[in-house]
């Protein structure tokens, strides 16, 4: 995965949740600010130590790990 050398899992750290790599910062977080509306200059301000590459690298790793989920529908 592209996206692996700015992203970290490790169990010591948010449970295991990936995060951005040397933060607590976690993927979801930035997914859910971008999500709501978020412009990346605001999530850069409200998270300084984070660099637009880490935004890319969580948007990266989101697609990656959705490329490779099956997805099975229950039909009623």
């Amino acid at each position: 995965m592209a996206s692996m050398n700015r992203i970290e899992l490790n169990p010591k750290v948010c449970n295991g949740r990936p995060v951005i790599k040397g933060t607590r910062i976690s993927v979801s977080v930035i997914l859910e600010q971008i999500a709501e509306g978020d412009s990346w200059d605001t999530v850069l301000s409200n998270y300084p130590e984070l660099k637009k590459e880490d935004i890319q690298a969580a948007l990266i790793y989101a697609r990656e790990s959705i490329d490779h989920t099956e997805i099975r529908f229950a039909y009623v």
